[in-house]
């Protein structure tokens, strides 16, 4: 069986508050439904999948530096997107600035960003929304 998507990756954010509003705010991720874990967080949706996961620090460890540990340091995570003028509008107006490729042969455009911690994150729009060339 072939990888059909995303379903959800975890951060351990250096400040919870101002990483979830990045997530909702800019991306529009909303917060939904997480069980009653004994630490701090949130799950963020896409539609009806908890797509971000955000974990604060756990009462045992304290505020600890953010290090690269048993899992490595996450480089970047994607999505597939529609709506890339909109998109582009919010990161300007937000002043997030944003590197821009357009995919040879396919024109599909992707827009790079980072979130407030320096996790790379990569929004992908279909050739449909590539401006002409």
């Amino acid at each position: 069986m072939p990888l059909e998507g995303l379903n959800h990756y975890t951060i351990r954010p250096v400040d919870l508050e101002r990483t979830k509003d990045f997530y909702v705010d800019v991306l529009g991720l909303e917060i939904g439904y997480r069980p009653p874990l004994a630490f701090p967080g949130y799950w963020l949706y896409v539609g009806d999948t908890p797509t971000v996961h955000l974990i604060g620090p756990r009462s045992e460890e304290g505020q600890a530096a953010r290090e690269a540990g048993p899992t490595g340091l996450l480089d970047h995570i994607a999505f597939a997107c529609t709506g890339l003028a909109e998109m582009k509008q919010r990161l300007a107006k937000r002043g997030i600035a944003h590197e821009e490729r357009v995919i040879p042969r396919d024109r599909q455009t992707q827009l790079f960003i980072r979130d407030p911690d320096g996790v790379a994150v990569e929004l992908n729009y279909p050739p449909a929304e590539t401006p002409a060339a």
